[in-house]
């Protein structure tokens, strides 16, 4: 039978789109335009490919050049959202002239660039007018109260006053970076004002600062979301307390333990037109668990119009003195007995006299989780990325097995465990190399700190027979784990997991000796 040559320009339309929706865009433009074909030339010129073009993490001048001169020029009418660097973000808006554009996004966002562009004098202050969402991923550090008091009236109201038609406004971080959260205590009440603004995503200093962002300030506010780095640091002040009649949709985020559980639920029963609501707690100092219970008594029952309800709630119990023991099937029930079939809970033991039992809706929504054990469901956690994992009882080797099944995506994994998973002396790590356990495979794990971990788990991430983790580049370990394992840096089984690590933080410190040297070769130093 022959086989007939198809080529690509044989396949129809549609199959080219689906192709070529797999690619960059701006390397589709660059590399289908002019080039002497009409029918690719019409198709790189889909709403698809330029509607959004971005423009990050790129070294080509040549073709930063050739988009400005060429390419941008011909789809300026099209083009409704540019994702840009700052380095190119002039030149890129000055091109030409975007009537549509009306989203921007800014990576490596830093208070500099308000300082350079968000001004009345700016070059871009005309296209920036246009502009009705704005996000920022902003790279700036977290720093004292004063400075980010400063940084609220420099960089946060700026933009408001700038953005005259903003609606929408998200500042995110990258992966593990604070960047510094809205303050707004001790400010004039005019400070960050909007009267169109609609929805907001942003880090907050205090519970206080997300009271002020609805106290009045923000009238036309639909939707809000905030991440709170300290709840129990907050005034007794008196806010407004009127209801919220226009906030439909809700996301409350605190990373950190607190006691002041009923701040929370003060705010949520002014939310009685909410329609969805996102809540991810830790919640400490409690003698009870926050169980299905009182999430329907202190929350839901103000809610009338919620149809969305994703939730994290952790609490952090004294058991010493508990007269009953703490039981998942019972904490599941009262979720069942309020409509939540949706949800799970996990009881974890993490000392002899606290226990972290937390309660969540299913599927898994959120890239952080504390305090697992080794009592979890068998589920997929699919957005994590960050894991504490606790226990009193030592760690085995199925259980990592459990982890990478159940966090495929993870990166940055904290152990605290101190008991030993398996008992042995120095001699017989050589035991570790038979073999006998299966390989656990972390593809995207980057961190992993085991610094309030037994040694065994430095040999368990450490051995290639044991783990294989080819993106590892950043490690905390006691200074001594590290030697006793890896044999004062010369054994074999250890030294691949070590080869790409950058970064070391070490309870302890080590002597960069020769052979250290050769084991780290990537090390920052």
């Amino acid at each position: 039978m022959n086989r007939s040559s198809i080529h690509l320009l044989d396949l129809p339309d549609e199959i080219l789109l689906i192709i070529l929706k797999k690619l960059n865009n701006i390397d589709v433009l660059y590399s289908l335009l002019d080039i002497n074909n009409g029918r690719l030339n019409i198709l790189a010129q889909e709403n698809t490919f330029t509607n959004t073009v971005k423009f990050v993490s790129i070294d080509d001048m040549c073709l930063i050049d050739r988009f400005c001169i060429d390419i941008l020029p011909r789809i300026h009418q099209n083009v409704k959202c540019f994702i840009i660097d700052p380095v190119f973000m002039e030149r890129i808006l000055l091109a030409t002239s975007y009537p549509n554009l009306n989203k921007l996004e800014i990576f490596h966002f830093q208070q500099q660039i308000v300082l350079n562009y968000f001004t009345d004098e700016s070059s871009l202050q005309s296209i920036f007018e246009q502009i009705t969402n704005l996000i920022l991923v902003n790279h700036d550090q977290n720093g004292s109260i004063g400075l980010l008091k400063n940084y609220t009236t420099n960089v946060y109201a700026c933009i408001l006053d700038f953005f005259k038609n903003l609606k929408n406004l998200t500042v995110i971080q990258p992966f593990r970076i604070l960047y510094p959260g809205l303050s707004l205590s001790d400010l004039p009440s005019g400070t960050f004002f909007s009267l169109i603004l609609t929805y907001l995503n942003i880090n907050v200093n205090t519970f206080d600062d997300c009271l002020y962002l609805l106290d009045g300030r923000l009238k036309q506010l639909a939707e809000l979301s905030v991440a709170i780095y300290d709840i129990d640091n907050s005034s007794v002040i008196v806010h407004n307390v009127d209801n919220l009649p226009n906030l439909k949709c809700f996301s409350l985020k605190s990373i950190c333990r607190f006691q002041q559980y009923d701040k929370i639920v003060l705010l949520l029963r002014r939310m009685s037109c909410l329609e969805q609501l996102t809540l991810y707690v830790h919640v400490k100092g409690r003698n009870r668990v926050l169980d299905g219970t009182c999430v329907q008594r202190d929350i839901l029952d103000y809610m009338p119009q919620l149809h969305s309800f994703t939730f994290y709630i952790g609490t952090y119990v004294d058991t010493i003195g508990l007269s009953y023991k703490l039981s998942n099937e019972d904490i599941r029930r009262t979720l069942t007995n309020i409509g939540q079939q949706h949800a799970t809970s996990i009881v974890n033991y993490v000392s002899t006299d606290k226990a972290a039992c937390s309660i969540f809706s299913l599927p898994f929504a959120f890239d952080y989780l504390e305090h697992l054990g080794n009592v979890f469901p068998n589920i997929v956690f699919s957005y994590v990325t960050y894991l504490l994992v606790e226990d009193d009882d030592p760690f085995k080797h199925e259980f990592f097995i459990r982890i990478a099944r159940s966090f495929p995506l993870l990166k940055y994994l904290r152990i605290f465990n101190i008991e030993s998973a398996v008992l042995y002396d120095h001699t017989t790590f050589e035991l570790g190399n038979s073999g006998s356990h299966s390989i656990v495979e972390y593809y995207h794990l980057t961190s992993l700190d085991v610094r309030y971990g037994h040694r065994d788990y430095v040999e368990q991430f450490l051995n290639e027979t044991k783990t294989y983790a080819p993106c590892l580049t950043e490690l905390g370990v006691v200074d001594i784990h590290l030697k006793t394992v890896t044999k004062n840096f010369t054994r074999d089984e250890t030294r691949h997991n070590c080869v790409k690590i950058k970064r070391l933080f070490t309870l302890g410190s080590l002597d960069h000796s020769r052979d250290f040297c050769l084991y780290f070769p990537s090390l920052q130093i």
